[in-house]
């Protein structure tokens, strides 16, 4: 059985998220401190407020047994980013990954070494549709 889906996320939680897969387990202040970056920004009670609802929606879990509660992402980077994609595939692209694929690398210039990457995935995957 799989796991549910999990809600996707606003671009809002999205930064939140990235934090927490980049820095791990961490405080408010911790994810405030790294969304600001030393500029005032996003208010500590406005980050607060974001984390909260992202406990209620199951986005991530929130460990109280410590006097500051401490956060952690509920899915990994990669599962939320095959959600969104999966969504964005469905709902603007009907469903075709090969459409997807090239109105991103028409979008934005690939890097040689993302090139590289994406030629060893097609690879890949034409070694795996032959008999």
């Amino acid at each position: 059985m799989s796991e549910p889906m999990l809600p996707r996320p606003t671009d809002a939680e999205l930064g939140i998220l990235r934090v927490l897969w980049e820095r791990g387990s961490s405080t408010v202040r911790d994810v405030h401190e790294a969304l600001n970056k030393g500029q005032e920004g996003t208010g500590y009670t406005t980050v607060l407020k974001l984390m909260q609802i992202m406990t209620e929606k199951g986005l991530v879990e929130r460990d109280e047994s410590q006097r500051a509660h401490v956060y952690k992402a509920r899915a990994t980077q990669q599962k939320t980013q095959r959600q969104l994609v999966t969504d964005l595939l469905d709902r603007a692209f009907g469903g075709s990954p090969a459409q997807l694929a090239m109105q991103a690398l028409s979008t934005k210039k690939a890097s040689a070494e993302e090139l590289a990457e994406l030629r060893k995935l097609l690879d890949t995957l034409e070694g795996e549709e032959t008999p």
